[in-house]
């Protein structure tokens, strides 16, 4: 690795995707717990990163949510563009999580 920028470039996708193990698990744990509007977005919003192609997000729902939350995603999204690993792959059971939030939320496939 002599190239200094490859090193800058891993560098700063190890750390996106750290940030983004807890934001994305802060989000899911949103989901499977609570019940709000703010909530059926952070939902929605998880569905489209486990798959896009499926389930859409319109990122103007970012302005309807808490600082917090819609930091939390922006964390995602940053992770999302390293494209180093699924962001369900970096919490606990998040394949088996995500598509619980889905049927819970009662989410349906863009495609159907």
């Amino acid at each position: 690795m002599d190239n200094p920028t490859t090193f800058i470039f891993l560098q700063r996708s190890a750390e996106a995707q750290a940030k983004a193990a807890h934001s994305f698990a802060r989000l899911l744990t949103l989901a499977e717990t609570r019940d709000s509007g703010q909530v059926r977005t952070i939902a929605k919003f998880l569905a489209a990163t486990y798959n896009g192609a499926d389930f859409s997000f319109d990122l103007f729902g970012l302005r309807t949510l808490d600082v917090a939350i819609s930091d939390d995603m922006l964390i995602c999204l940053d992770a999302l563009r390293w494209g180093k690993a699924d962001l369900y792959q970096l919490v606990p059971d998040g394949d088996k999580r995500i598509q619980a939030v889905i049927e819970l939320w009662g989410l349906q496939s863009d495609s159907v």
